[in-house]
């Protein structure tokens, strides 16, 4: 028999606007109606201020791990290449087990900062050895039950990762746990599905890491195991990366992407930081999602996102937390507003008109990039979509401004620390900001990094 419940909210951001007393049933963790202007009779009150919950577009979950070890200074310039190096080492000694422990901290903390739903591009294949385990899905399998365990939702996204650079160049010892042919990727996509039809309103995709990762002959092979989407890609999150590009396939990531496939609304172009503005355009019109790390972006020194210009042309992002350096909903967000001011020595830069808000044009144009990307049925507190919802403390002093500043200081002002409760697939999984299995999710990810600390 389907699981039913009657929600009362006492203040809530509908797809057309803020709405007091809105009543929504929730059938087996989806919305089946809402009602705003509603009699509280025979439904439970949740209090707060209730947004629709963030989709975090693109997460390495088992990066969370090794957050903090590359902040040490090194004997030349640092860049995205010399952290690369950190993280090989980290990986040395990884099991299934510590795989489990980690992710399942990580998305414990991005339902309590705010996000309901990860999009785990997933590239941590085989053992350390670099050898397959007998379960091809093993690590794709204990990043899904740490989902489970934490209650968020989850669009899978297998990595096809061959070689170690353009002009399929030999792979380094460090990404050997990476790495599938084309044959051996099939195999294990089909073995994630079967894992993710387990899970409540799973989703799966593919992931061709990267055009340095893989071959253009093998990414077509990839997108047509899953035309549909989604298809989820890095590009051109460094410069090394869009001038080698360029030498090897004669463009830059973007740009070649746009030429040489079908680059549409199934598509998730990830960082995007390296583009001229012809891409920037480009890509702003096709339909296909920029999945932004700003946070991630700026610790590893990649660069600034052309972010004024590509929404000015109507284009579509959404957020991630990548590798989890923090993990934090509202900052994503404000990262990627700031970065912008230093950029045009400006203020307000994304709110697209006199008067807007930049908080509600930032979260509500997350939302549905985010939406977009995972496949997922959310984004908005409206039927058909997952019960996955954010509430503020109204009775926080950041919040007293009403309605029309809401959003601008929960993203700008009070972050995480606004955050009430937290509903995910219909479930309460946070309360009093603090998640349900806190006490035993945390005890075994301290146990986890203290002995792969030890390790390095």
């Amino acid at each position: 028999m389907p699981l039913r419940n009657e929600l009362f909210l006492n203040q809530a951001l509908l797809p057309s606007g803020w709405a007091s007393d809105v009543r929504i049933s929730v059938v087996d963790g989806m919305i089946a109606s809402v009602v705003p202007g509603a009699t509280r009779e025979a439904a439970r009150t949740v209090p707060g201020i209730a947004l629709p919950g963030l989709p975090n577009l693109h997460c390495h979950a088992f990066q969370r791990g090794m957050a903090g070890l590359a902040e040490r200074r090194g004997p030349k310039a640092d860049s995205f290449w010399t952290w690369r190096e950190v993280m090989y080492r980290f990986l040395a000694a990884l099991t299934p087990d510590d795989l489990q422990a980690i992710a399942a901290f990580a998305y414990m903390e991005m339902l309590e900062s705010g996000f309901t739903c990860v999009g785990e591009f997933h590239y941590l294949h085989h053992d350390i050895d670099g050898q397959p385990f007998a379960d091809l899905g093993e690590m794709a399998a204990r990043t899904t039950a740490a989902a489970r365990q934490a209650g968020i939702g989850l669009t899978l996204l297998p990595a096809f990762y061959a070689y170690g650079g353009f002009g399929a160049a030999e792979p380094g010892r460090g990404q050997k746990r990476f790495l599938n042919d084309p044959q051996r990727y099939s195999r294990l996509l089909e073995r994630c599905r079967a894992i993710v039809n387990e899970f409540p309103h799973g989703k799966i995709g593919v992931a061709p890491h990267s055009l340095r990762a893989v071959t253009p002959s093998e990414l077509r092979d990839v997108v047509a195991l899953q035309p549909e989407g989604p298809i989820h890609i890095h590009a051109a999150e460094q410069r090394r990366e869009v001038d080698e590009c360029i030498e090897h396939l004669g463009a830059p990531p973007v740009q070649w992407l746009l030429e040489n496939f079908k680059v549409d609304s199934h598509w998730c172009l990830v960082h995007c930081t390296h583009m001229r503005e012809d891409e920037t355009r480009r890509l702003a019109t096709s339909g296909a999602t920029a999945g932004l790390c700003p946070i991630t972006e700026a610790n590893l020194g990649d660069g600034i996102f052309n972010a004024a210009s590509y929404l000015g042309a109507g284009g579509i992002f959404g957020v991630g937390t990548d590798s989890n350096i923090q993990i934090d909903a509202a900052t994503e967000l404000r990262q990627l507003e700031y970065s912008q001011r230093l950029v045009h020595q400006s203020r307000n830069v994304l709110a697209p008109s006199a008067g807007e808000s930049t908080g509600r044009e930032l979260y509500l144009a997350a939302l549905d990039g985010g939406a977009q990307a995972l496949a997922q049925p959310m984004g908005a507190i409206a039927p058909g979509l997952r019960a996955d919802l954010v509430f503020l403390d109204s009775s926080h002093p950041d919040l007293v401004g009403g309605s029309e500043h809401w959003l601008d200081a929960f993203l700008f002002v009070g972050g995480r620390r606004l955050i009430q409760s937290v509903m995910a697939g219909g479930e309460i999984v946070v309360a009093g900001g603090r998640h349900s299995r806190h006490d035993s999710i945390s005890p075994a990810y301290r146990e986890t990094i203290a002995r792969l600390l030890q390790a390095c």
